[in-house]
């Protein structure tokens, strides 16, 4: 279980739980939120971290909205939004 987040420890869950302070963990959080936001960029979805909400929260242009506990879910999200298949490591 991930004390920073209160997920269970799992495969493409990312942890900020080694920070040594509450503001490093936060700090670590919105930094990752920031590569999220790169890798998306140009697929119509946008990722944000709420600071007290666990997980990272997945938009779309339409509107939807879901909060996702790692970056597998993240993936299948940005795909059910975009109608095809993602991958992140093709930066269009």
């Amino acid at each position: 279980m991930c004390s920073a987040c209160g997920y269970p420890a799992a495969l493409g869950h990312w942890t900020e739980a080694g920070a040594a302070t509450p503001h490093d963990r936060l700090r670590e959080r919105f930094r990752r939120v920031q590569v999220l936001q790169k890798v998306l960029k140009g697929s119509g979805v946008t990722a944000h971290d709420g600071g007290m909400v666990p997980g990272i929260q997945v938009m779309s242009l339409s509107g939807a909205q879901t909060i996702v506990p790692d970056l597998e879910a993240l993936w299948a999200e940005v795909e059910g939004y975009r109608g095809r298949p993602f991958d992140p490591l093709d930066l269009e």
